[in-house]
């Protein structure tokens, strides 16, 4: 069909992906039907590859490494959860002329269904809408890359550059699978995570801890005041203690550019706490669990050190008294928005008549392993309104995952293309 360039015009793009828009759609609820929370990927992942074995290009599994959870960045440890005989899945397309490479992320697990879920894994389809747990986040978002890169198998067999799909496991618990494929080592020119984004183009994305505090006090009677100290007690100062830290860090954090448009971008959620056998005896031991959130104001590192001082300077505990881990700690992930990769973006946008804002993700994903470790820039997009992701109503348009594929292959052609040197015409 000629060059690229020739063959990358709005209505050519528009016409191949629409046309295969319906199997899009069936393969988005067969993918649903695979129940893949945590630890349970390995079906869809057969399934998927076996769908990317027939786009031009060559598909691979990567393996976890038998020491994989002793890696220092891994996550979120899941009791029982196993990593032998489980992947990810490498896809590459080199293209046929010289250019940039691309890489795109999206992955493979769910959390678990909601509460009142009635047809989690039905992955049924009603005038024009796939329902299901992974229908927004992240199936919907890794079928759109699917279509994309089935677009240009028809249209563009003569592509530029090279774009490689990282489709990965455990995102909802730490980004292991992310992790894995960045200690596999990668090159590329920049990266796309694939990730609900309601219309917008993320070039901020925040970071956040999640932490668990063990808290050692005194047992006894509710009858021996001033002999024991209440465990439960110590948590709940901690509480009030961290709930200050955290209005005095979103303070410090205000008008951090294009995190301003939300009132609290950056939240402290407590999400469990456990102590105590018996009304009448204080617990000698309690256990609290939650997430921070942070903006690229700070580091992780500096967050995880100065959540430790309030235990200990505000609450007013001794070392011996609490036990504080973190399991998860994902760093910012900030670009330019005027840089390479989300001007390419955001002329693909406009060449594919999809509206993308530039914005910052008031929320965590994997975006940030690829320039912390690998320095590939990122940016996060695709399908799907984050509203409905982890919620009883998970939902997404075939018609925004039809948009969202128009605009990656705009994206791939647009940025994959060689960059001229300095002085060139």
């Amino acid at each position: 069909m000629g060059t690229p360039e020739m063959t990358a015009v709005r209505g050519e793009i528009r016409d191949a992906v629409e046309s295969l828009l319906p199997a899009a759609g069936d393969l988005l609820g067969e993918l649903i039907q695979f129940p893949s929370t945590p630890g349970d990927e390995k079906e869809a992942m057969a399934f998927f590859e076996k769908k990317l074995s027939s786009l031009e290009g060559t598909v691979e599994r990567v393996f976890f490494p038998p020491d994989f959870t002793r890696d220092p960045e891994y996550s979120f440890p899941i009791p029982g959860l196993s990593y032998d005989g489980r992947y990810n899945l490498r896809f590459v397309r080199e293209g046929r002329q010289p250019g940039r490479t691309l890489l795109i992320n999206a992955h493979m697990d769910v959390v678990p269904p909601s509460q009142g879920m009635d047809t989690p894994w039905e992955g049924k389809q009603k005038d024009g809408t796939v329902f299901g747990r992974g229908a927004c986040d992240d199936k919907g978002p890794l079928v759109a890359v699917f279509l994309a890169l089935k677009a240009l198998d028809r249209l563009a067999p003569d592509m530029p550059g090279r774009v490689i799909f990282h489709t990965v496991n455990e995102e909802e618990n730490g980004g292991n699978g992310t992790l894995a494929m960045i200690r596999r080592g990668e090159e590329a020119d920049g990266c796309v995570v694939m990730e609900p984004s309601s219309g917008n183009l993320y070039t901020s994305v925040r970071g956040a801890v999640w932490f668990k505090i063990r808290f050692y006090g005194t047992a006894g009677h509710s009858g021996q005041a001033g002999q024991t100290r209440s465990a439960l007690m110590m948590a709940h100062k901690a509480i009030s203690a961290l709930e200050t830290y955290h209005r005095n860090l979103l303070d410090q954090s205000r008008l951090f550019p294009l995190f301003n448009r939300y009132s609290n971008p950056m939240p402290l959620t407590f999400g469990r706490l456990s102590a105590g056998n018996w009304p009448a005896a204080a617990p000698n031991e309690a256990v609290l669990e939650g997430v921070l959130g942070f903006l690229p104001n700070k580091t992780r590192d500096e967050i995880c050190g100065e959540f430790e001082q309030v235990l200990l300077e505000k609450v007013g505990l001794k070392p011996t008294d609490f036990e504080l881990e973190f399991t998860y700690r994902h760093d910012c992930s900030v670009v330019d928005p005027e840089s390479d990769l989300p001007s390419a973006v955001m002329t693909a946008s406009e060449n594919a008549g999809v509206p993308l804002e530039v914005s910052a993700f008031p929320a965590s994903c994997d975006a940030w392993f690829y320039p912390h470790f690998l320095s590939i820039p990122a940016v996060v997009f695709g399908p799907g309104d984050l509203k409905f992701a982890h919620s009883r109503d998970e939902q997404i348009e075939m018609s925004d995952i039809s948009g969202s594929a128009q605009l990656l292959v705009h994206a791939i052609l647009q940025f994959c293309k060689p960059v001229k040197a300095t002085g060139d015409r």
